[in-house]
């Protein structure tokens, strides 16, 4: 062999010995000096927890979860005081808990505080037989209907008047549960309990006693508030619509204003809007 393809050979082999080399031990730095990620210990479910129910010691437990754990993330139960906290919703097993996900320290369970600020909680007695309660779970929307004879109105015209009164209203509990049963369905009960403002409750609590009230179910997704001037018992024979129903001042009942109910989460807002022909 030509000893200048020899000595080219031999020099191309000591080349590729050094870059072999100096890759390897590349390699070997960089899976020498690499940490695994960073864990971070958190306070967790260690089992199903109800909505409603007050946390104890047995109900939780700690998981480490790598990274940065998102804001609002227990990482000391004795620190947040997340013993004796009420469940503002369904938690899981092994489910890092976040303070959102709790009621206030002292607070207490059950449905009391589930409330919001700034909201009631208004028991309405509906009829089993005619009304939707049989189907009425918490969570759902429904507008409630009044029936009655208008007091100061010459009521041998018209008869009875029905008329909306409040629309797009939560159902917090049905009956004494606030909770569906394991398998989703609701339960036939005579006391709903709505969410409602204090001015609302008013409405209810006056129209619960003068009145006979009928819950409508509701597309949870449609939110719009419909125009329903009300009919009497004369317009189921003769076609018509009656006139906007009067107060005994002779003034539209309409709301001077419409409360939108947010619910993003565990978390219920209200926002009040005028109404329709309604100034400020």
């Amino acid at each position: 062999m030509n000893r200048r393809v020899l000595a080219i050979l031999v020099i191309a082999f000591v080349i590729a010995l050094a870059c072999t080399f100096m890759v390897i031990r590349l390699i070997g730095n960089q899976a020498s000096s690499s940490k695994p990620p960073a864990t971070t210990r958190v306070v967790a479910a260690k089992s199903n927890i109800k909505l409603g129910s007050i946390l104890t010691a047995d109900n939780l437990t700690s998981i480490e979860i790598a990274g940065t754990p998102p804001k609002g993330t227990i990482l000391d139960k004795e620190k947040s005081k997340a013993v004796g906290r009420g469940v503002l919703s369904d938690l899981y097993e092994g489910e890092p808990i976040m303070e959102n996900r709790l009621a206030a320290v002292g607070s207490g369970g059950g449905l009391a505080m589930t409330i919001p600020q700034g909201m009631r909680a208004c028991a309405v007695r509906v009829d089993e037989v005619v009304n939707v309660s049989g189907f009425v779970t918490p969570g759902m929307r429904v507008d409630v209907l009044i029936s009655g004879s208008p007091p100061g109105q010459d009521n041998s015209k018209q008869g009875t008047v029905s008329r909306t009164l409040l629309q797009n209203i939560q159902v917090l509990s049905a009956g004494t549960d606030y909770q569906k049963d394991a398998e989703g369905k609701a339960k036939t009960v005579q006391v709903v309990n709505l969410l409602v403002t204090p001015e609302q409750a008013e409405l209810l609590s006056l129209a619960s006693n003068q009145t006979r009230i009928q819950l409508v179910l509701r597309n949870p997704l449609d939110t719009k508030i419909a125009a329903v001037p009300g009919t009497a018992t004369s317009n189921l024979f003769t076609g018509e619509n009656v006139a906007p129903i009067k107060s005994l001042h002779g003034k539209s009942t309409a709301p001077r204003y419409i409360t939108v109910v947010v619910i993003n989460g565990s978390k219920i807002t209200t926002e009040k809007f005028p109404a329709p022909g309604r100034h400020q």
